[in-house]
């Protein structure tokens, strides 16, 4: 920095000090840009918080948006092109039912009707991605553009003009021991930073129809949304209610028990109930089993030595998605990274994949 920006910096902290600690007053501002500056907060606090709840709205679990964050972000190391999709609730139930409907077979009225709605509830899901979608391209996006933008740069601006209301009030505050042509400059530009600042904040404000061009669309893909769902929910009424009515109009089938066979229990004279005392064969003894040898375990998998950073697994952990590591209770794997606060990527038995921190116990830690 040179000689005369360390100056100015000095010129700005002494303003500020005096401001703050000894009530000197400054150049104020009109009504009618402080006016404009509060609308600007107001509107920046208002898109950041629609946005976050936008997000909450098309993807509710935050485990699951936590575990989305993390799955992306091993893609982009990985330089995979696409990424998972979040898991809508609807394609779970989906799986579930279908997984189940099978299970029952074709001869079951409700596996069948689980079938049904499985299929339905999965078509729900794929609707509910394209929501997702659309909701993303034109309405998060946008407001994402405007924060990291627009109102960005009006921040940039005002902290800008801050700066030099505070070069101009220092000098002011010392005219006569301050050249004329320096205090002269020091208004020039307080006063082209104030305009500058003015100017975004008055388009910002001016265009907000903007906004509610975005938040129409927003409304328009949940209306899509609603349509479709209410059409597929539609066909799977009608189609439950068909297997209802064949299913009253078939005739019940009788259960008819089968018939029980005679018992027969022997002579009646045998003092043990009836069945004659047989003999029971013994055992012969070897020497691959005896009563006081202890069952041979089942050798458990190779384990790493300690003195590398590894991890004990405290439950079973099956993969969901691609890339990453299953393994069962008490397997010891090996930690080669961190991806991030709550999942670990390691190794086990040759094959490596990230796994969930809160499924095991670290033995020996990552090196920092």
């Amino acid at each position: 920095m040179s000689v005369a920006g360390l100056k100015k910096q000095f010129y700005k902290a002494s303003q500020l000090v005096s401001e703050k600690v000894g009530g000197a007053e400054g150049t104020k501002l009109d009504d009618d840009f402080k006016e404009m500056e509060k609308k600007v907060d107001v509107t920046s606090k208002a898109v950041t918080e629609v946005l976050a709840r936008t997000i909450e709205y098309l993807q509710p679990n935050p485990a699951s948006r936590a575990k989305l964050t993390m799955l992306n972000t091993v893609s982009k190391i990985r330089g995979q092109v696409k990424n998972p999709g979040y898991p809508q609730s609807e394609g779970l139930l989906g799986e579930c039912m279908i997984r189940h409907g099978k299970e029952l077979g074709g001869e079951s009225n409700f596996g069948d009707a689980l079938l049904d709605a499985g299929e339905s509830m999965k078509r729900l899901a794929e609707v509910k991605d394209s929501l997702d979608i659309e909701v993303k391209q034109n309405f998060i996006d946008p407001l994402q553009n405007l924060c990291e933008k627009d109102l960005k740069e009006i921040q940039h601006h005002l902290k800008k003009l801050e700066g030099r209301r505070l070069d101009f009030d220092y000098k002011k505050k010392r005219q006569g021991k301050i050249p004329d042509e320096e205090l002269r400059q020091a208004l020039e530009k307080f006063e082209e930073s104030k305009e500058v600042a003015e100017t975004s904040m008055h388009n910002l404000l001016e265009t907000d129809i903007e906004q509610v061009s975005q938040l129409s669309a927003l409304v328009d893909a949940q209306l899509d949304y609603h349509r479709q769902a209410v059409q597929i929910l539609d066909e799977l009424a009608e189609k439950l209610k068909r297997r209802m009515r064949e299913a009253s109009s078939r005739p019940k089938r009788e259960y008819k028990p089968k018939p029980r066979e005679p018992l027969d229990l022997g002579e009646p004279e045998q003092s043990n109930g009836g069945f004659p005392c047989t003999t029971a064969p013994k055992i012969a003894a070897s020497s691959s089993f005896r009563s006081s040898d202890k069952p041979i375990r089942t050798p458990s998998r190779s384990m790493p030595p300690l003195d590398q950073p590894s991890c004990k697994a405290l439950y079973d952990f099956e993969p969901e998605n691609d890339g990453e590591l299953g393994f069962r209770e008490g397997d010891v794997i090996t930690l080669t990274n961190q991806i991030d606060e709550n999942w670990y990527e390691g190794m086990l038995d040759g094959q490596s994949g990230f796994f969930p921190l809160s499924y095991v116990e670290v033995l020996v830690p990552l090196p920092q």
